[in-house]
């Protein structure tokens, strides 16, 4: 009787602990910008970005960068370390730190919806891994999608959006035409309509901001 007790007491000790990890927290991450704050919150089923974002934060790698590439109905991208104090007419979109992260793409549930987190990359014609840069990150702004141009792009794509993906990108919009191509590892819990007013400014030919917007700070947070 004692065995079969101590039996059922490990088996309750590896449920609890299962439960404990499929609870695990969010990280919560800040980015402080000249046009307002951000809050994001990073997937634990993105380990390898989760990770290698919140150590180049804590090295203060984002600090003084700019949000070098802006399309409007499309994203913001930032992350490229040559941006600081780049003169305007610099060329950016090419500053890394030498290093890729795997693609970790979780898809479908992790899509390119509007405030989708996003990892950049180089193509696959010289990426076929479709490994992640290891600094530039984008955030979706996106456009809206009528269920007649989302049918369209299934019989293009050979695709089929979960109804999910469906409502998302007709209320709240999207990019689907990255969908299981680009790492997406996170999203904006807060401050959407902070990026929603970078993705309108005005830009150069190379989409860069004709004016610098600049993060100020990048911080783990609790809440």
């Amino acid at each position: 009787m004692n065995r079969i007790v101590a039996a059922m007491l490990l088996c309750f000790s590896f449920l609890s602990v299962y439960t404990l990890w499929g609870q695990e927290k969010e990280t919560l991450v800040m980015i402080d910008t000249d046009m307002g704050k951000i809050k994001v919150k990073l997937y634990n089923e993105t380990p390898q970005h989760r990770d290698n974002f919140i150590k180049l934060i804590n090295e203060g790698r984002y600090d003084g960068l700019i949000f070098h590439r802006i399309i409007k109905q499309f994203m913001v991208q930032g992350g490229d370390v040559t941006s600081k104090d780049a003169p305007i007419d610099k060329p950016l979109g090419d500053g890394d730190l030498g290093y890729t992260v795997p693609a970790e793409i979780v898809y479908p549930k992790y899509f390119h919806k509007r405030g989708a987190l996003c990892a950049a990359r180089t193509g696959d014609d010289t990426n076929p891994e479709r490994a992640s840069s290891a600094t530039q990150f984008y955030i979706v702004t996106g456009k809206f999608f009528t269920d007649m141009e989302l049918d369209k792009k299934e019989a293009e794509e050979g695709i089929k959006y979960t109804p999910e993906q469906r409502e998302a990108y007709k209320i709240q919009g999207g990019a689907p035409h990255l969908d299981n191509k680009y790492t997406v590892f996170g999203e904006v819990v807060k401050g959407q309509d902070v990026v929603d007013k970078m993705h309108l400014v005005a830009t150069n030919d190379k989409d860069r901001p004709l004016k610098n917007i600049k993060i100020k700070s990048m911080k783990v947070v609790t809440k």
